[in-house]
Parts: structure tokens; sequence; C-alpha cells
């Protein structure tokens, strides 16, 4: 039975509808209000043992009223978009609203900011899904697995997912505006074990478009070799090193420096970076372009979450720290400009030396490669960082073995500055392009 089999474009005029509906019968009661759904329908297979474990079909839907009623806000979501449903979440905005206080910096988006007229980004891809082929995806990655080696002894299980999502959003500026997307993923974590002693890893493909996935194969052997790898860990002594990050892991990095400048942490002043806007945080080499209109790319978006147009911007220019991250009301707050980057940010590349990570490994000589990360431990308001690795230990620019039980600690604007590389083994699995990233010095707890 084929599972994605529906057509987007009446979706899309069907929530359009909707939304248009909402927007009239908020009229009454307020001059400014905002009303979004999002739409997410997609499968999800799950194999353990090449067998299927579970299968679901998600249908899932979610509205957001917001009504301003003489500045004062009231937000309500409702997941059923029957029109009785509707207007309820409607009369649940404005009751919120009647109890809220006033606030200046309230109100929707300025109407020269929005967009009327997306631009196209080609972000969906479709697939007809039925749930045999979902199963032959995932247990072909866990076969794959199991016979890479003898020392995997088995498997945590494998995923295949694929998602259609329409977002639409209005206003009562007279925007009404939709774009859909498409994503699809396979996962595969198994488990080695050598001398009694077990290791767990995964690897994973992720795309909009169901082509450019790596194969089964791929993730399989991958996902395999990453376990292998783990086996014989040892621990290492408390010491300041040189530490590098793979490609996958560095992108948090980025994420850290994201959340440090987003508007909300900016005007209530709750961030390390509170400061430094115009101020170099990083090495002079050192450049973020935020790129949302890339055609296909993960964190490409026509509008943000208030129907604000994306755009290109440089976030870090020549290691400055050049462009704050605001919706409406934190631009209001602080009186900036809005940046369109209500809901996040879109597609960051991060510059890199044109150099291999096995060349970084080489130019590091002796230091620390982090491969995963665990705990919280990382502060915004003093940008305090402390986290438990994975990795491997590197001597005369060679990896040794891989270390476990370690944690790593520094502070992020240390950690910024004290970059000295970059390679170019780019992560694309996120909105975040970055490659390896090799911090100077940190502090390493061991034994």
């Amino acid at each position: 039975m084929n599972i994605i089999n529906q057509d987007i474009d009446k979706r899309s005029a069907f929530l359009e509808k909707i939304v248009y509906q909402a927007l009239e019968l908020t009229r009454k009661y307020s001059q400014e209000s905002e009303v979004s759904i999002i739409k997410t329908t997609g499968i999800t297979v799950n194999t353990l043992g090449e067998r299927i474990e579970n299968a679901e079909f998600n249908d899932n839907e979610v509205l957001k009223v917001i009504v301003f009623l003489n500045k004062k806000k009231g937000v309500a979501f409702s997941n059923n978009l029957n029109m009785q449903a509707v207007v309820d979440t409607i009369n649940a905005a404005v009751n919120i609203a009647s109890y809220t206080s006033k606030d200046k910096c309230s109100g929707i988006s300025d109407q020269e900011l929005l967009s009327f007229d997306p631009i196209y980004l080609d972000l969906l891809h479709p697939i007809k899904l039925d749930i045999n082929f979902g199963i032959k995806l995932a247990s072909q990655a866990e076969k794959i697995a199991l016979q890479y080696d003898k020392r995997i002894i088995c498997t945590e299980g494998s995923r295949f997912n694929s998602y259609v999502t329409t977002k639409v959003f209005g206003n009562s500026h007279g925007m009404l505006s939709s774009y859909s997307s498409s994503q699809h993923a396979l996962y595969c974590s198994v488990i080695a074990e050598r001398d009694g002693i077990m290791q767990q890893n995964y690897a994973y493909t992720l795309n909009r478009v169901f082509n450019k996935l790596n194969t089964p194969e791929w993730v399989g052997q991958e996902s395999a070799r990453r376990a292998i790898a783990r086996l014989g860990s040892k621990k290492i002594k408390t010491m300041k090193s040189k530490v590098l990050f793979a490609s996958e892991i560095a992108t948090s990095l980025f994420q850290h420096l994201s959340s440090a400048i987003q508007g909300n942490n900016v005007y209530r002043k709750s961030t390390f970076l509170l400061h430094q806007l115009g101020k170099k945080i990083f090495p002079s080499w050192i450049s973020i372009k935020e790129l949302p209109h890339v055609s296909r790319e993960l964190g490409s978006a026509p509008f943000d979450n208030e129907g604000v147009k994306t755009s290109n911007k440089l976030i870090i220019k020549n290691g400055v720290l050049n462009s704050w991250l605001l919706d409406t009301y934190s631009a209001r707050k602080i009186n900036f400009k809005n940046t369109g980057n209500s809901g996040g940010i879109y597609n960051w590349y991060v510059s890199c030396h044109n150099i291999s990570f096995y060349e970084l490994i080489e130019d590091m000589q002796r230091g620390l490669i982090v491969t995963d990360l665990m705990g919280q431990g990382v502060n915004i308001v003093t940008g305090h960082y402390s986290r438990g690795i994975c990795g491997f230990w590197v001597e005369n620019g060679e990896i040794q073995y891989p270390v476990n039980e370690v944690a790593i600690s520094g502070n992020l604007m240390e950690m910024f500055s004290n970059i000295v590389a970059i390679s170019n083994d780019i992560e694309t699995r996120t909105n975040i392009r970055c490659g390896s990233v090799l911090i100077d010095s940190m502090q390493i707890a061991g034994i």
C-alpha cells in the first residue's frame, strides 16, 4: 500500500483556506493577528534483527493563532482543523490576551518585511512509499552491519523515515504564503564486542531528496566501522591539550554561538556575548554566512515563523560578530532591525581551510579527537563549557587508541578565539555547514 501519495498542491490550498478563514474571524476582535498551520505527513519504519519492529504513519497538524488586543498578546494552539476547533482556538487566544499585560513591543511584523511572494527553493521531493520498501531499506542496513565483522554481535535497530511538511502563514497585513518540504533519513545502530567489553555506535544519512541518501550498505558499514573503532578504549591523564572536534560534533559549537546571539537572550542580557557585537570573537580568517535560499538545502526557507523574508547575511565577518539573530519582538526591545530569524537559523556556512581531516590530525601532532558529546554542561550566560566525551588520542600525528570516561572544559569565548584550523570535511546533514574544528588548548579531565 502506498503511504505517501498525495496532492501537495491541493493540501496547501486547503490549509491556506483555513488560515484565511481564521484571519477573517479574528478581525472582529483585533486588527493585528497571525495564523499559521504546520502539517506533517510521513512514515517511520523500525527494524530489529532484520525484521520489522514497528511502523508508524504520521499525519499531524498544528494550528497556531496569535492575537494582539491593544498591545496585549494571546496565543492558542489546536491539532484539529475543523471550523469549530478553529473558532475555539481563536476564542482561547482572545481570552488569554485579555488577561495579559500591555507591552509596547508586541505586535505583528512590519508589512515591508513580509514574504508576500515566497522564493521557490525546490525543497519538496516526496516519494511513494510502502511499508515493505521501508523494511527493505532498514533491514538491509542491519544485515550489512552484521556481516561487516564478527565483532559486531548485534544491532540496536535500524530506522527509515520519510516526511512531507507544509507550512502556511498569514497575518492581518494581508500576507498568506506557504511552502512544502520533504525529508528522508536512514539510521542504523550496532554493538561491537571484544574481550567481554561492548561498545555501541551508529550512522545515518539524511537529505531532502531520496536519491541523494547514502545507500543502506554505506549506513550499515559505517555504523559497524564506528562501533569497532571504539573497542579497546582507554582512559587518559588529566592535562591541557589540543582538542579536535570532528565535523559532526563541531556543528554544536556554532549552535552555541547561535543561541548566544538569539534576540531573546540579547534583550534579556542572558548571553556571554552581550557586549561583543562589532567585536572580534573568532580568528580573522573565520567568517560565517547565513544563506537561507540555497536550493534543496536542509536549512533553507523563504520566510521565518513570523512571515518575514529570510535573507543572506554575514553573521561573522573576518572574526567579528556582525549580527544578532532577531525576531520582531526582540528587535523592537533593543531598537534594531528584524533579521528574519524567528524560529532559529538557516544555512550557516563556516570558513574552512583546504586541508583534510587526516591532514589536520597530522598537523595537530598530539591531542584529543572528540567524536561524541555527553551531558548538557553549557552555560550561555557565562560561556562556561563542560562536556563528557568519547573520542581518540593522537600522538605523532596519528590516531593511537579510543578514549572514554573523559571530560573537557573551557569557556566558549576562549574556545572561539583559540580555533587553529577547520578542515574541509564539511558536515552536510544539518543546517550548519562546517568541517572539523581544531582548538589550540582545552582542559581535559581524565584519571
